[in-house]
């Protein structure tokens, strides 16, 4: 008889994710918040030194798109071998990953080269665990409702952010992976 995962079970693996996230963030020698000193929990300049340094700003939806579009992507791929749960968990291992990965210098050098990113040095570690946690409220969002829902609720923060800081989610692995010139051209202040 196969043993499946109970959500308080979950809640512990998604805690010891965040753990293991800030605890390597840490050694990585990440800062805990924002440089510059501002202490407010938010900056909606994404062209700032703010940016990526407060609890939210405006990449705070691609990180929410995340929990969305993972999830539906592993239900469609493995949800006939994987629970709800065990994909909860492989979408926080997975977000967990990017914030390590997206911290690197290599990464911290890809934004700054192929995107509009130009002063980008890294996510605080308090930005990087809320990241984490948006990502989570967006597979709560698709566990709670169902895939029609997430699907449209993805669409909306992609024209929403593209509409308020002409970048998304979609944008920015487009620009990650393939830059190019006039969407960059485009996307400058």
């Amino acid at each position: 008889m196969q043993k499946t995962l109970t959500d308080r079970n979950v809640a512990y693996a998604l805690i010891a994710i965040a753990i293991t996230t800030c605890m390597t963030l840490v050694l990585m020698g990440r800062v805990w918040w924002c440089e510059v000193g501002d202490y407010a929990p938010w900056s909606w300049d994404i062209w700032s030194s703010h940016n990526s340094q407060h609890l939210l700003d405006p990449y705070s939806l691609s990180h929410f798109q995340h929990g969305i579009g993972l999830l539906l992507i592993l239900q469609v791929c493995w949800g006939r071998w994987l629970s709800v749960q065990s994909c909860t968990i492989l979408v926080a291992l997975i977000e967990a990953a990017w914030e390590i990965l997206e911290n690197t210098s290599f990464m911290i050098n890809r934004y700054r080269e192929a995107t509009i990113s130009l002063d980008y040095f890294g996510d605080s570690i308090m930005n990087s665990m809320s990241d984490y946690g948006v990502c989570l409220l967006g597979v709560l969002l698709v566990r709670k409702t169902n895939w029609k829902v997430g699907v449209a609720v993805f669409i909306a923060c992609e024209i929403g952010s593209v509409l308020w800081i002409r970048d998304s989610l979609m944008l920015n692995i487009l620009m990650l992976t393939y830059p190019v010139e006039a969407v960059k051209q485009w996307q400058a202040p």
